[in-house]
């Protein structure tokens, strides 16, 4: 054998072995492309049923989003009617129920003066009596009414 057919068969043995590598790595590629493909496809079975119950969620909250907005919707009106009948009210009666209040306050006072038979002019000016309690001014109006509530918290 001579030199040239040493190194044909060695290059040859290379080529073998290379080939043999590329081979092995051909068949994992290929299973490897096998498990990504149904990967792929068990991921799209189980995400379209989930797109649709997603897609049947967002319809149904559309229809609650629409509800509550008619609600918000006639609130509103309900407010604006409920305002516009108070201030009808208060502009109808507001002026003659305070014009009849001020008449009665009138009608009293006057019927006061005459069934005392003195004006007020005449009658003398009450003192203003006031108590110190703990350091401060009461007037007598509001004492009477804590002697009052006094009393009574004694009888309990």
């Amino acid at each position: 054998m001579s030199g040239g057919e040493v190194a044909g068969i060695l290059v040859a043995v290379f080529w073998a072995i290379l080939v043999s590598f590329l081979a092995v790595a051909l068949a994992r590629l290929a299973q490897t492309l096998r498990a990504t493909t149904k990967l792929v496809a068990d991921v799209t079975e189980q995400a379209v049923p989930l797109l649709a119950d997603a897609s049947a969620a967002v319809r149904s909250a559309q229809t609650q989003i629409d509800r509550v907005d008619a609600i918000a919707s006639d609130v509103q009106e309900v407010t604006s009617n409920a305002s516009a009948l108070s201030s009808t009210v208060a502009s109808t009666f507001g002026g003659p129920l305070v014009k009849v209040a001020a008449f009665g306050y009138g009608v009293r006072r006057a019927m006061g003066r005459k069934s005392t038979g003195a004006s007020a002019a005449d009658a003398p000016a009450k003192p203003s009596r006031r108590t110190v309690i703990v350091g401060r001014t009461v007037p007598s109006a509001r004492r009477n009414k804590q002697a009052t509530r006094n009393n009574r918290n004694k009888r309990d």
